[in-house]
């Protein structure tokens, strides 16, 4: 990834060994990929989690495959926060500054949109994510902490989903217009506009200003705009399986802080009558709509009906994702792996059974000298760890594995096991800062019976240790809530076997006893699930890891290697944006 110092650009060619100048990405039409956050590297705090990771291996991938692509954010200069956790257990949250100058290009071009009717100023740094192949892409953020602006508008695009509904709107005024503006003050040569998640709908609305037909050509009762034009140029794709996750804004609000765009008939038409909600707005104005696994797209059709939701499974990328010991085993055995990770269908066949522990025993070690140095804690190499980290709400069920002490204790005595924790609940969930709480005490109620760590302030330096170091990866979350999950994707990069509810990409990944496990059945009642995890856990999963079976003593390394050529051949970024390329983009 590239460090980039302060410099300003210029239209001049860039010096040989000089940083990249916005002319290397504006010479050739890109593909426009809106999100409110992205995860570049640890250090730059702009995301909270699976959708703003997911980002960054949208466009790392993007990069690797050489696929013309431009990605619009946020620069979120507050970031989302840091998490510590007091005695109790308890969640505390700290600022997570950062100095856009350290890493990336501020940008001479301004655009101004209306917000409460005063002119908000928007300008951009530049970041350029190089690619592991030689690729690179350009990244703009979003930045509105400009000297033009009024004080309570430089703060627009400081926090990452800070603030009311207002704050809110604001910053997706910032991302979907001031984002279409500033790409067109840049010179960039826009072919298509994708959006992931609603957050930056309003773009089309931008879209729809450029293409208004003049009145003397309108017929009765139609609207005033070139509505097929726009959408042959969107596509959306949507994250969220439940009606209530997608952002809805009150009318009134709509007209006092973002004004009248577009006429209100229209709007109403495409946005919804009774709110503005930007999940409609992005469908009615998107040519392509796809969830993000075939689970998923089939609630998303039933949620939206006369919309056709494509499913596009999500995928992680495989470089950024894969621990060092698995990169260095893949370059010696399949070597064209990193840019066709379908290649890696064949690690089952092509590695030797001890190049796996060899590898696997590594990256524990690692992780195991990471929870020492946050925690203290010294974990035993030698006895199996259970990992389960992700953004802590309720839905998620981290507390689905601590239902039972007395069974789980009862277990252990069997066949005994760790557990490695990490997750962030939002400032505003309550919730899932319970849920943080209550993990703490359960973990001191199975002190001298099952180890258990909680790691804090969850990022991806953590996660890359964690998805490659643990044996087991524990996935538990409530039916049908889970639209895709990517933790388990990257588990598999490193042959670690998922153990998990059947819902989101898991219903596609899941062959059980060759990738991992499953927790119950699809069509289970979700009050049996923590019976199904630990009968699971007792009778099937901690028995093979310690090869108590005399008749089957590699079967643990066999699940390893299914993991890998079963999912992480399958479930990449790669596979991803080559769909996308050939169905959403390429039309």
């Amino acid at each position: 990834m590239n460090e980039l110092n302060r410099q300003d650009a210029t239209n001049e060619a860039s010096p040989p060994g000089g940083l990249p100048l916005l002319d290397d990405f504006t010479h050739e039409p890109r593909v426009a990929y809106f999100t409110m956050e992205i995860a570049l590297r640890n250090e730059i705090p702009t995301y909270s989690g699976g959708l703003g990771v997911l980002a960054g291996d949208t466009v790392r991938s993007a990069a690797d495959l050489v696929l013309p692509l431009v990605a619009v954010s946020l620069v979120s200069r507050a970031g989302y926060f840091c998490q510590a956790i007091d005695a109790q257990g308890r969640q505390v949250e700290q600022a997570a500054t950062w100095e856009p100058h350290d890493w990336a290009q501020p940008l001479d071009a301004k655009i101004a949109v209306s917000i409460e009717g005063r002119a908000v100023w928007i300008g951009a740094w530049l970041y350029v994510l190089d690619g592991y192949l030689g690729g690179r892409q350009p990244v703009l953020l979003l930045d509105t902490d400009l000297d033009e602006n009024h004080a309570d508008d430089r703060e627009i695009t400081h926090y990452l989903y800070g603030g009311d509904d207002t704050y809110r709107l604001k910053q997706e005024i910032v991302l979907g217009i001031g984002g279409v503006r500033l790409l067109q003050a840049l010179g960039f040569k826009i072919r298509h506009h994708h959006m992931n998640e609603g957050h930056s709908a309003l773009l089309g609305l931008e879209l729809l200003r450029r293409y208004e037909y003049p009145p003397e050509d309108l017929r009765p009762g139609e609207l005033p705009y070139d509505v097929p034009r726009v959408r042959e140029q969107c596509n959306f794709t949507t994250h969220t399986p439940v009606e209530a996750g997608h952002d809805r804004f009150a009318y009134p609000l709509v007209q006092r802080v973002l004004g009248t765009i577009v006429d209100a008939a229209t709007l109403k038409h495409l946005a919804g009558e009774d709110s503005l909600n930007m999940t409609r707005l992005a469908l009615n104005l998107s040519e392509y709509v796809n969830g993000v696994a075939k689970r998923h797209a089939e609630i998303s059709n039933t949620m939206f009906p006369g919309y056709r939701v494509h499913a596009v499974t999500n995928g992680v990328h495989p470089f950024i994702w894969t621990s060092e010991p698995f990169r260095t085993l893949y370059d010696r055995y399949l070597p064209s792996w990193c840019h066709e990770p379908e290649q890696l269908v064949r690690a089952d066949c092509c590695i030797p059974d001890a190049a796996f522990r060899e590898a696997h025993a590594q990256a524990k070690r690692t992780l195991i000298e990471r929870v020492r140095a946050r925690s203290g804690v010294s974990l035993d190499p030698q006895t199996a760890i259970l990992g389960f980290a992700r953004r802590m709400t309720a839905y998620k069920r981290p507390d689905l594995l601590f239902s039972d002490l007395e069974r789980l204790k009862a277990i252990a005595r069997q066949r005994p096991f760790q557990v490695v924790l990490a997750g962030k609940a939002h400032p505003r969930d309550d919730g899932g800062k319970r849920l943080i709480e209550e993990l703490h005490a359960r973990a001191r109620a199975l002190e001298g019976s099952v180890p258990v760590v909680y790691l804090p302030d969850y990022d991806m330096e953590i996660a890359q240790a964690l998805v490659a170091g643990v044996d087991v990866w524990l996935n538990t979350p409530l039916r049908p809530f889970e639209a895709s999950g990517t933790s388990g994707m990257k588990a598999a990069f490193n042959g670690v076997p998922s153990l998990s509810v059947l819902d989101g990409w898991w219903i596609e990944g899941c062959i059980e006893g060759v990738t991992g496990w499953a927790i119950g059945h699809a069509a289970d009642a979700d009050d049996g699930d923590a019976r199904a995890l630990y009968d699971k856990l007792e009778q099937v999963v901690l028995p093979l890891y310690y090869a108590e079976k005399q008749d089957d003593p590699a079967g643990w390394v066999r699940v390893m290697k299914g993991a890998i050529s079963k999912n992480a051949s399958y479930f990449n970024s790669h596979r991803m944006m080559r769909r996308y390329a050939a169905e959403a983009y390429i039309r």
